[in-house]
């Protein structure tokens, strides 16, 4: 059974079609980051294991996630919870992985229809991927929201960011180490009615994103 962290804030109205659509062998863990719309009772009541973190951020709900799931299988998947990913395609992005053709496969988005990916946060994930690219030689073009790795290469990497530099800050730890890395398109939809984005949906959450990862960059 591969586990797969479903980082959540808020993602109540979201959740029941996503959890209905996991595939088999995929096991949800629901990791709930400060929700006040009654996300856990919700993923609870769809048979999802539930976690709660109180440390605010991305990074540490993923984190979190991470260390709950259980190393029987060894591979852990990471997606959004909003309802923007199908997890039907969860096997295609831990493929590689469970191969052996990578230490980590990741998800570029495709947009599944306009205006799903506004333009300012694809503006931005396409220049911190340039970066990436030039400073790390990882071939990335995404610093994308489906992932999947070995848990316990993940834990090794010791990551430490807690915000929303999580994504890059894998990835430039990644390409130190040395990683085999296979990026795959996936299916960006419009997320779930009822749900907010906190980073593509405003300028503003773009912002915070991009500022955190800059600092990421910078270190």
């Amino acid at each position: 059974m591969t586990d797969v962290v479903l980082p959540c804030r808020d993602e109540a109205a979201a959740l029941p079609d996503l959890l209905a659509r996991m595939p088999a062998g995929y096991r949800p863990i629901v990791v709930d980051n400060g929700s006040t719309d009654g996300t856990a009772d919700v993923a609870r009541a769809c048979g999802a294991e539930v976690i709660t973190v109180t440390e605010p951020g991305y990074g540490a709900a993923v984190h979190a996630g991470v260390v709950a799931a259980d190393p029987a299988d060894g591979i852990v998947c990471v997606m959004d919870a909003d309802g923007s990913f199908d997890p039907a395609q969860l096997p295609r992005v831990a493929a590689p992985v469970r191969s052996g053709r990578a230490h980590l496969g990741t998800g570029r988005r495709r947009p599944a229809a306009r205006g799903v990916w506004p333009l300012h946060a694809r503006a931005a994930n396409a220049v911190l991927a340039h970066r990436l690219r030039r400073t790390s030689g990882l071939p990335v073009h995404d610093i994308g929201a489906m992932r999947a790795a070995r848990r316990e290469d993940l834990l090794a990497l010791g990551l430490r960011d807690r915000r929303f530099g999580y994504p890059l800050e894998l990835l430039i730890a990644a390409g130190r180490a040395g990683w085999r890395v296979v990026e795959v398109d996936v299916d960006y939809h419009p997320r779930a009615a009822g749900t907010k984005s906190k980073v593509t949906g405003t300028v503003l959450g773009t912002v915070r994103a991009v500022r955190d990862m800059s600092a990421v960059l910078a270190r």
